[in-house]
């Protein structure tokens, strides 16, 4: 069976991957956690998980039902390195909501009109209407971390974005929009596990691309641009939450529990929703700590 861009993954695993990245794979059991700064060593107990992502699932209906009913509008970004669980995650939030009511939005590579407009106008276009929840699968935040990353923009189209991203959010929440900002975070060694199974998956092998392969060898300037990113960007109106994915089912579980947590609707069940766990979820200083 012929491998993805010939291989480029495996080739980064056995010949540039540093050495205690591959140790940590090579060690690990397939179900073990492999990053020494989680605070957990096992992942959730699978009935556990679905018990407590079934009681969740049921509280998303009934705010789904409410914002139908109220004419809420809901936009919530998934940000993170890839392979960090955003896919996941977004359907776990919507696989038992109408499509009508909560919409995802992954959009592609600018088109040649789109790349002439002002840059956050196709997001815009993307923003939920009234009695919608709107999921982007990234977003507007390509611009401070991707593009940084990759020169997909220059020095000055980036000062630019900072610049006017907190009046941009901020006229959000002023419009009656909530705003709900995730980052997934993922350790080195379990995103390059999860790349290495991509790899070897022909039902998984249309996940990866070209950015994914030659994002292993930037690592750090995705930290750098990450980093930047948080210290501009976390606002007061629309602050960052951070959520650790290399358990992907507690990852899961603490975002929908935060975001139920953020929302005030109509038959809330607090005992349901519980507290999301601090050493799981939380702000900022989770990610620099």
């Amino acid at each position: 069976m012929s491998l993805p861009f010939d291989g480029a993954i495996s080739q980064f695993y056995n010949e540039k991957a540093p050495k205690e990245i591959r140790e940590a794979i090579d060690a690990a059991d397939k179900h073990d956690i492999l990053d020494p700064k989680y605070p957990y060593r096992d992942r959730m107990d699978h009935d556990r998980y679905v018990e407590r992502l079934h009681k969740l699932q049921i509280e998303l209906v009934k705010l789904q039902a409410w914002v139908k009913e109220s004419g809420a509008r809901i936009a919530v970004i998934f940000e993170g390195r890839d392979a960090s669980g955003k896919g996941g995650t977004i359907k776990r939030f919507r696989e038992n909501l109408n499509p009508r009511v909560a919409r995802v939005v992954a959009l592609p590579k600018p088109t040649d009109r789109e790349a002439k407009e002002w840059y956050f106008q196709r997001y815009v276009r993307q923003l939920p209407i009234e009695g919608e929840i709107t999921l982007f699968d990234r977003s507007w935040y390509n611009r401070a971390v991707v593009e940084e990353v990759f020169d997909f923009c220059t020095e000055v189209e980036r000062a630019a974005f900072f610049r006017q991203l907190p009046n941009f959010e901020t006229m959000l929440v002023d419009e009656g929009i909530t705003v709900v900002k995730f980052w997934l975070n993922v350790g080195r060694a379990e995103q390059l596990r999860r790349f290495l199974h991509r790899e070897k998956d022909p039902l998984k092998q249309w996940k990866l691309s070209w950015i994914d392969v030659e994002g292993l060898n930037r690592w750090d300037r995705y930290t750098d641009a990450i980093r930047e990113t948080f210290l501009r960007t976390d606002l007061n109106t629309s602050p960052w939450t951070i959520v650790r994915t290399d358990d992907k089912r507690r990852a899961r579980v603490g975002a929908i529990q935060h975001f139920l947590s953020a929302v005030d609707y109509k038959g809330k069940s607090e005992d349901a929703i519980g507290e999301p766990d601090p050493k799981i979820v939380g702000r900022v200083d989770l990610w620099h700590a």
